[in-house]
């Protein structure tokens, strides 16, 4: 099964995808894990992507997809896996399914109110070193400032500043409107509520991924 978790900046969508990869055993497959790797690895996309970043441009949907196809057909993924951060346009939709069009597939998208959604983005620092992140509200560092996994430096993204955070969720809101659309006329999307404490919406989302999966394997119990 693929699933496909998304949700504005904030929304808590890295955070439920590891929940969600540590109890139904698939792995999450993160863009901006994929990017971080190709570039620290210097792979040729890595390449590709750096210098294209370096240039303060945004990475093409060619690379994206590329980091996407390579890693879904590594042998982990056989019995499924969960994308963070892609599908991010109609385009995307449409390459993924060229790429892995059989597969059932479940989407979720983590509903949040845009007053919490500012709130939380302002209290959220990054790693500079590996990527992890934080929240000073729900899930602060053991020593401040510092990185619980690897000691880096924890810093504020440029778009988690107040002036950024409102352009941030129009550009989200406007883009997956189509994906939305979309999926709901597949008829495999989920929305969830994204309030309340990590737990509450992992319970949510689990109680959707259970139903699914119990779905499925009734249609093959009678096949």
């Amino acid at each position: 099964m693929r699933i496909i978790l998304f949700g504005p900046p904030g929304s808590g969508k890295g955070t439920q995808g590891d929940l969600v990869e540590r109890r139904y055993g698939i792995p999450k497959v993160s863009t901006g894990d994929l990017l971080r790797r190709a570039v620290r690895e210097r792979t040729l996309l890595g390449i590709k992507a750096e210098a294209l970043m370096n240039r303060g441009e945004l990475v093409s949907d060619e690379i994206v997809e590329g980091l996407v196809r390579e890693r879904i057909t590594t042998p982990d993924t056989r019995r499924g896996y969960l994308l963070d951060g892609f599908p991010r346009n109609l385009a995307q939709v449409r390459s993924l399914e060229a790429m892995d069009g059989a597969r059932p597939e479940v989407v979720i998208e983590i509903d949040v109110d845009s007053r919490c959604l500012i709130e939380r983005m302002q209290s959220r620092l990054t790693c500079r070193t590996c990527g992890a992140v934080y929240n000073l509200r729900v899930q602060k560092p053991r020593t401040e400032g510092r990185c619980d996994v690897c000691g880096g430096e924890l810093y504020q993204r440029a778009d988690d500043r107040p002036e950024v955070i409102g352009e941030r969720l129009r550009v989200y809101r406007e883009k997956t409107e189509k994906i939305r659309a979309h999926y709901q006329a597949k008829g495999v999307f989920h929305r969830v509520d994204g309030s309340g404490s990590v737990n509450d919406v992992f319970g949510r989302i689990s109680g959707i991924l259970d139903r699914e999966l119990a779905h499925r394997d009734a249609d093959k119990a009678q096949r």
